[in-house]
């Protein structure tokens, strides 16, 4: 059994950002609109299932695309990421707030899926070769795949963003951070034993206990330092982290991958409810 291809998308022109992965007549994650043109070209063949770990624009933004383009496609997501493929408007005006004029730049245009594509999951499915089971920590609508008969597990962000072979670090932008349910997904997706996690930031690992023992720990460390730092202390810790990577390549891969910025955000409205 062949191991899933990497497809490197190129957002914005740029290499080891987004992966999007094709095995067989599937792909996961197909990064933002922006960049399926690089998509189509890199791909072997018409996708017949598009497998979505979660609803943010750099995994799942060409999805209405490729729909439009291929209207027998069918589309994997969590119930509560499918509302808003079918109807984004809402998801696009609340980015819209936060990008302005550099979201079609950015994401390009956000197309509804139709309803009658969508394969609504809630975890714990398991649909011929493929388990699902819902991993909330980085966001309220993630799931995460195992592919069985190669035993890649598709973890989207809940494994960490890792370029090159550098540092872990977890993508914790808001709204839906939660530490305690984050790690939790770890541990589902370590019950797995898989023989990979495949991430969309950037690639595939097969030091699988290494990256999941070494997300517990970023999690925890960087949750604590939210919480005794503000947002500019923050980022620039974040971004020291970053330029460990091997080189500058990679580096730059992980700031856009993550924009250091948005990172603070979303540990603090964390500690805030949390706090009560």
């Amino acid at each position: 059994m062949a191991e899933p291809r990497q497809i490197d998308v190129h957002h914005l022109g740029n290499p080891l950002v987004i992966c999007c992965f094709e095995l067989d007549d599937v792909i996961v994650d197909p990064g933002p609109e922006s960049s399926h043109h690089t998509l189509l070209e890199a791909l072997d063949a018409p996708p017949r299932r598009i497998l979505l770990t979660h609803i943010h624009f750099d995994h799942a933004g060409a999805t209405g695309a490729l729909v439009r383009r291929w209207p027998d496609v069918e589309v994997w997501v969590h119930e509560r990421g499918a509302p808003h493929l079918i109807d984004p408007s809402r998801l696009t005006a609340s980015a819209t707030r936060i990008y302005g004029d550099d979201m079609k730049r950015l994401w390009g245009e956000i197309v509804p899926v139709p309803e009658a594509n969508v394969r609504v999951l809630h975890g714990g499915e398991t649909i011929g070769p493929w388990r699902v089971q819902y991993t909330p920590g980085h966001a309220s609508h993630h799931v995460s795949y195992l592919h069985e008969p190669t035993g890649t597990a598709f973890v989207g962000d809940v494994g960490g963003v890792r370029v090159d072979g550098g540092p872990i670090i977890p993508p914790t932008p808001p709204p839906d951070i939660d530490i305690e349910r984050w790690h939790e997904s770890l541990r589902t997706v370590a019950a797995w034993d898989p023989a990979r996690l495949a991430i969309t930031h950037f690639g595939s690992y097969e030091d699988v206990d290494a990256q999941i023992a070494a997300m517990h720990e970023a999690l925890d460390r960087w949750a604590a330092l939210a919480r005794e730092t503000d947002a500019e202390s923050y980022a620039a810790a974040i971004i020291a982290e970053m330029n460990q990577a091997p080189d500058a390549t990679a580096t730059q891969a992980f700031l856009q991958a993550m924009p250091p910025d948005t990172l603070w955000p979303g540990l603090d409205r964390y500690w805030s409810k949390k706090n009560g």
